[in-house]
């Protein structure tokens, strides 16, 4: 297993998909920092309102609101979206889905007959994707407002590595999900169209809505999209560790296993 995960790693660092997944992340980063920063910086807005446009008090009050954010408060309202959960599923399966597409996965499966050793490099590579990406994400999201000149309340170092040991977790869990469906489906339609949807948090808006007409109980709160989303609330800190620890072990498991089914029940 462990000469299949180098390979893996040896492929994912020349891989496009991989660099180009960073890229745009990096990029939409970026704009977000900087549409941040226009709404916060006092003199855009009244020169927006000299040009015609029309600021009202609300917009004044988020103005201020991003002004006093600290660097885990403006960390959480972009990476908390669920837009990491989208990157690293897209991510995941345009590169699984790399070793079905080009044939690569009967070389594997004649060299290394145990389909398990296959699934499971691909579960730890699925953790050091996901990894990636979340570290790359939060030190532009560190770096960025620096270098555009907007300054916000500066956390501890211990707060922010905390941060994203928990953020890391569920988006691991979620990379797994996009390896299970890669496996059943071999193909990358249903990874990517599941990836935009459940990372939005699409999903956990319609169970969430069905749950209010059938009278179930709060089943939304343990998606991965609502489970980042609540990581970290401003003045609150970050959600206790023991519910996204528990959420994220528990479809990691799930999507491990289904994983592991997927690919010793079909054929390759």
């Amino acid at each position: 297993m462990f000469n299949m995960l180098r390979m893996d790693l040896r492929r994912l660092f020349k891989s496009r998909s991989f660099y180009i997944i960073l890229s745009v992340t990096a990029v939409l980063l970026i704009m977000v920092t900087v549409m941040a920063y226009a709404v916060a910086d006092p003199e855009t807005m009244d020169a927006m309102e000299a040009q015609g446009a029309e600021i009202t008090e609300s917009d004044r009050m988020m103005s201020e609101y991003i002004q006093n954010m600290s660097q885990l408060d403006l960390m959480h309202e972009t990476l908390g979206s669920g837009f990491l959960l989208v990157m690293t599923g897209i991510g995941m399966t345009l590169f699984v889905n790399g070793d079905f597409s080009n044939g690569f996965i009967k070389n594997i499966c004649c060299i290394v007959p145990r389909r398990r050793d296959y699934v499971c490099s691909k579960i730890v590579l699925a953790g050091i994707y996901s990894g990636i990406i979340t570290v790359l994400s939060v030190l532009l999201m560190l770096l960025s407002p620096v270098l555009i000149h907007m300054y916000p309340v500066p956390d501890s170092s211990s707060q922010i590595l905390w941060y994203v040991l928990w953020m890391w977790l569920p988006h691991w869990a979620f990379a797994l999900m996009a390896l299970a469906l890669v496996l059943l489906t071999r193909n990358t339609t249903l990874g990517i169209i599941l990836s935009l949807v459940a990372g939005s948090g699409l999903t956990a808006v319609l169970v969430s809505a069905l749950g209010r007409l059938l009278r179930w109980p709060p089943l939304e709160q343990v998606f991965l999209a609502a489970v980042v989303k609540g990581l970290y609330t401003p003045g609150g800190g970050i959600a206790p560790t023991g519910f996204v620890l528990t959420c994220s072990l528990v479809w990691a498991a799930v999507y491990g296993i289904g994983s592991l089914l997927s690919m010793e029940k079909r054929d390759i």
